[in-house]
């Protein structure tokens, strides 16, 4: 069955930066457009970022453009999402699952994993 396990979040501060990766398993990994999306406290899950199966083209939020760079590694089923120059408006859950296509920004999958706390203080 389809599994996705996030990791790498953390408390930091304003202006900081944090790596995560999100490890799959149970579909063609490198067939599929992967995503990062993010839940904050009291709102609906948001899309970040997202990666081509390829790893060639990219597509972000405005919000982050510049700031977060999503990456892949095929050959160990990951996908990335370091963020840099980190602001309190980013501290959410963040999730990975595949996407309907790079600026979609809609998830492929109705699996979701435990996601990963990322909080920013100020």
């Amino acid at each position: 069955q389809v599994q996705l396990v996030e990791s790498g979040g953390g408390l930091v501060q304003a202006g900081g930066s944090l790596r995560l990766s999100c490890a799959a398993s149970g579909f063609t990994f490198s067939t599929y457009d992967m995503g990062w999306f993010r839940q904050a406290p009291g709102k609906e899950r948001e899309f970040v970022a997202a990666i081509s199966y390829s790893g060639h083209s990219t597509y972000y939020e405005d919000s982050v453009k510049g700031r977060f760079t999503i990456s892949r590694d095929n050959a160990k089923n990951t996908v990335n999402l370091q963020m840099n120059s980190l602001k309190p408006d980013d501290t959410a859950v963040y999730y990975c699952n595949a996407v309907t296509g790079i600026t979609t920004m809609t998830s492929a999958l109705r699996s979701w994993g435990q996601g990963t706390q990322v909080t920013v203080s100020s």
